[in-house]
């Protein structure tokens, strides 16, 4: 513990530099900004950032990604809140409570409600990875090529089982982005998979471009396909928070942390998933539950301490496991990787010191979105109303020139205009992108963790299912597919309901 707190003071000091502090501030606006402007994901602003980034320090350029990351999930709120549109998926949940407090001519303390949640949510989802990921490190060196495989092939499925209203449609998502994964050398001895004699495709397709294509032409896509009315904005009372609120809330706050920080751990889940439980939770623990969905206080409370608890939470498994925990995780991991960091089990060996790193940057970056979240409050009303026909003309020039940019390969550019082509195809018929992404992502390691098994036991399959973790994440993953069948919840019930008289009876 003490050593933790000393190299989390370096951190500290280390990034408390002038020209430091400006960028932080800069890119914790342009994530606000990206978050509240409808259309704009999390997701799409951390790839395209990382595009912009390549040429800068490692240092600065993934507190630069941090900071966006955490402003855009709090600045989602702003539009959810005065116009019922979420600036990002994960404030969804905000819109039920945001929108009708606003209503009410109460859109300041709205404001407030959700950068009060945002603010604690972030510092309960930071002290978890600052405990957590050192413990989580520990415990993933016992991990073998067996226990791996699992856990890559658990990420793909509970993302498309808890993402999406059909399990199915998200496993299918999840599997196409494996498979995309697959394409290219394989990662052991370099044979050609589905190249078909092309050198591009012998390359494999590069992630940074496939997520931009994704989630940032993709969206463009969607955006310009849509109707969409001309926002009208009502005027707001103060947005400076009232301590009562959090004093009379506090329960609620810390079981939205708590349940937003393990959501997050949870590969592949996201914010939205957070932000939705914690609202769901605080509900049932409410003693004014006919009160959520018409200005609640406490649901909006909730909505957002949960979504961005989610953040570092998100964080942690990609640290200590090298699996991210959302989408805008995922882009994050691969940005570090571009940037000289292996994440992973041995990163508490061989770099103790970036795990502090990163949990300095989440605080900057929650002081940074307190700051900018309540003194700019006139100012970010104005970019809400900026046309979208001036805003996607732009965003979509930065998705060519940051996947060109990366490699300098034109191919770059079509796989992200393919990757975004897909990716409006399969959101029109309502197929989840987070395990698409995720697939691509943890394709690598399911692969070669795989082919490791199989040359370690010589080819048995006997120790993937016998080895005591191993054995464990097969049975949870097998219990996750099962439970989504109807006939595997008919059994159960059945079985619970012929046990009920016995139980009463004893």
């Amino acid at each position: 513990m003490l050593d933790g707190l000393v190299l989390f003071g370096r951190a500290l000091a280390g990034f408390a530099d002038p020209l430091t502090l400006l960028i932080i501030a800069g890119a914790c606006l342009i994530g606000i900004v990206i978050g509240a402007l409808p259309g704009l994901t999390a997701t799409m602003g951390v790839a395209l950032l990382t595009t912009l980034t390549l040429k800068m320090p490692s240092n600065i350029a993934l507190i630069v990604l941090v900071c966006s990351y955490v402003g855009a999930i709090y600045g989602g709120s702003r539009s959810a809140i005065l116009l019922n549109i979420p600036g990002t998926p994960a404030n969804a949940a905000a819109c039920l409570d945001g929108h009708a407090l606003a209503q009410q001519g109460l859109a300041g303390r709205a404001i407030g409600i959700s950068t009060t949640g945002s603010v604690m949510g972030t510092l309960i989802g930071m002290f978890f990875l600052a405990v957590a990921t050192p413990w989580l490190g520990e415990v993933a060196l016992k991990f073998g090529a067996y226990e791996f495989f699992w856990l890559a092939l658990f990420g793909v499925i509970i993302s498309g089982n808890l993402t999406g209203s059909d399990p199915l449609k998200g496993w299918l998502a999840g599997f196409v982005g494996l498979f995309v994964a697959c394409v290219g050398q394989d990662p052991i001895h370099a044979y050609e998979r589905f190249a078909f004699d092309n050198r591009d495709l012998a390359g494999g397709f590069q992630l940074i471009p496939a997520l931009v294509g994704a989630f940032g032409f993709a969206e463009v896509l969607t955006v310009l396909a849509a109707r969409t009315p001309k926002p009208v904005i009502r005027g707001f009372d103060t947005p400076l928070p009232r301590i009562g609120d959090v004093l009379r809330h506090w329960r609620t706050i810390l079981r939205s942390g708590v349940i937003g920080t393990f959501i997050g751990v949870v590969p592949g889940v996201g914010e939205d998933v957070a932000s939705w439980s914690s609202y769901a939770a605080a509900r049932r623990a409410s003693r004014e539950p006919e009160k959520y969905g018409k200005g609640s206080v406490e649901g909006l409370m909730a909505a957002e301490t949960g979504d961005n608890a989610c953040v570092p939470g998100a964080i942690i498994p990609v640290l200590a496991l090298a699996v991210p925990g959302s989408a805008p995780a995922a882009v994050l991991m691969a940005a570090m990787i571009i940037h000289g960091v292996q994440p992973g089990p041995l990163i508490m060996v061989n770099n103790p010191q970036f795990v502090f790193d990163v949990v300095a940057m989440m605080l900057y970056a929650t002081i940074g979105i307190l700051v900018f979240g309540l003194a700019l409050v006139k100012p970010l009303l104005k970019v809400l109303q900026v046309p979208r026909e001036i805003i996607m003309p732009i965003v979509f020039v930065l998705c060519v020139i940051g996947s060109y940019a990366i490699s300098q390969r034109l191919f770059d550019v079509w796989t992200m205009l393919g990757f975004g082509v897909a990716g409006y195809v399969l959101r029109r018929y309502e197929y989840p992108m987070a395990p698409f992404v995720l697939g691509i992502v943890l394709g690598d390691l399911l692969d070669k963790n795989l082919r490791r098994g199989l040359v370690l036991s010589d080819g048995d399959l006997t120790p993937f299912f016998t080895r005591p973790i191993s054995a464990t994440l097969a049975a949870i993953c097998l219990a996750t597919m099962l439970a989504n069948f109807t006939f595997v919840r008919r059994a159960a019930r059945a079985a619970f309901a012929a046990l009920t008289p016995w139980r009463k009876a004893a």
